[in-house]
């Protein structure tokens, strides 16, 4: 294989769960023995693209609106006719990448993700064009059986691709006493989630938190609840902690700078995410390669993160005793990065990766 093409929502320059998927996706695309470039054309790019692997031609132009897109993705299709496969990063884009697909003739790969993808989408066109593909990839086990459930695509042609972990870029170390003193939480013991808080994603497990919160307080006086993230939900939380007298307990520090990600997980003594949506949870993987015990779900994808409660223990989210007891444990249990982590590494993730390209342009 020597060229791929690639629709994204967003990678570099992007924000979230799926850019970063997507900044791995290409950095590795870009390793594939006998590759000689790999084009991707971005629909989003809000922040600074930073710095980008060879042989990776990204194009932001289109990231002005719909039709801006459209444009630049026939454009950069277009501009050279020896590509071996297009990947569609993203099921709504399905679209614009059938067609380029037919036009190119070369095949189609659908990657999916969570709830994106776990039920019919609102476009009836993007559900029809499912069928069109040649392959699909997605993160979890948990998304892709809920994916199959409606869509009824071959099971054959679809394989798993779970998140990468980048160790180097983490590791255990003291709490930062900069930050300590920022939210105001010195000598205290600290439960922390981090993710957007968007009404349309209470999915992340805040309020399940907030739930047990008085009881954690009977029995630990000095936890506080660290919200690390923001969105249109921070406003209903905040009034809810004010309401419930939970304030001193629970801290919101906002969106955060990526530089200073791995800090703020050191600070945690337990990363909670009770989550019931999610289709992996990547953050678990950066918790645990920073040494935090993690409780996350049996649920949803967050299982397939924690190996099935090899790496963190699982909890049914709406079992509020149950959670409440697997924070306490979390919170006595020794800081350290566990055995099996290295599952997730990102040489894995990358070997993976040109499997299943080889294997998606061979469809």
């Amino acid at each position: 294989m020597r060229s791929v093409f690639t629709l994204v929502t967003d990678a570099f320059g992007g924000h979230g769960g799926i850019a970063l998927y997507m900044r791995d996706f290409l950095s590795a695309a870009c390793t594939l023995p006998g590759i000689e470039s790999v084009v991707a054309v971005a629909r989003l790019a809000p922040n600074p693209l930073g710095e980008m692997p060879d042989r990776l031609e990204y194009d932001v132009s289109g990231t002005g609106g719909k039709l801006a897109f459209v444009r630049s993705a026939v454009r950069a299709a277009f501009s050279r006719r020896d590509f071996d496969l297009l990947v569609c990063a993203h099921i709504h884009l399905l679209p614009v990448a059938v067609p380029l697909a037919a036009a190119l003739r070369v095949p189609l790969a659908l990657l999916i993700y969570g709830v994106d993808a776990w039920q019919p989408t609102p476009s009836a066109v993007a559900n029809a064009l499912v069928r069109r593909c040649d392959a699909v990839i997605s993160i979890s086990q948990v998304t892709l059986d809920r994916f199959l459930a409606w869509s009824r695509f071959d099971r054959q042609r679809c394989a798993l691709l779970p998140n990468a972990i980048h160790l180097d870029r983490y590791g255990m170390g003291p709490k930062n006493p900069g930050l300590l003193e920022r939210y105001g939480i010195a000598g205290r013991k600290v439960i922390m989630m981090l993710g957007r808080i968007v009404a349309t994603e209470r999915y992340k497990g805040a309020d399940e938190v907030l739930d047990i919160m008085p009881r954690l307080l009977q029995k630990r006086p000095d936890v506080v609840f660290l919200i690390v993230g923001d969105g249109s939900d921070r406003p209903r939380l905040e009034a809810r902690v004010k309401a419930e007298g939970l304030e001193g307990h629970v801290v919101f520090c906002g969106l955060i700078d990526e530089a200073e990600k791995a800090d703020h997980y050191r600070l945690a003594d337990a990363f909670v995410m009770p989550t019931y949506g999610e289709g992996f949870g990547f953050v678990f993987l950066e918790a645990l390669a920073c040494g935090v015990p993690a409780v996350g779900s049996t649920v949803d994808g967050s299982r397939e993160a924690l190996r099935d409660g090899l790496l963190g223990q699982l909890v049914d989210p709406k079992d509020p005793q149950a959670l409440e007891q697997a924070v306490l444990r979390a919170l006595d249990a020794p800081k350290a990065i566990p055995e099996g982590l290295e599952h997730f590494s990102f040489g894995s993730f990358e070997r993976q990766c040109h499997r299943l390209l080889a294997w998606a342009g061979t469809r």
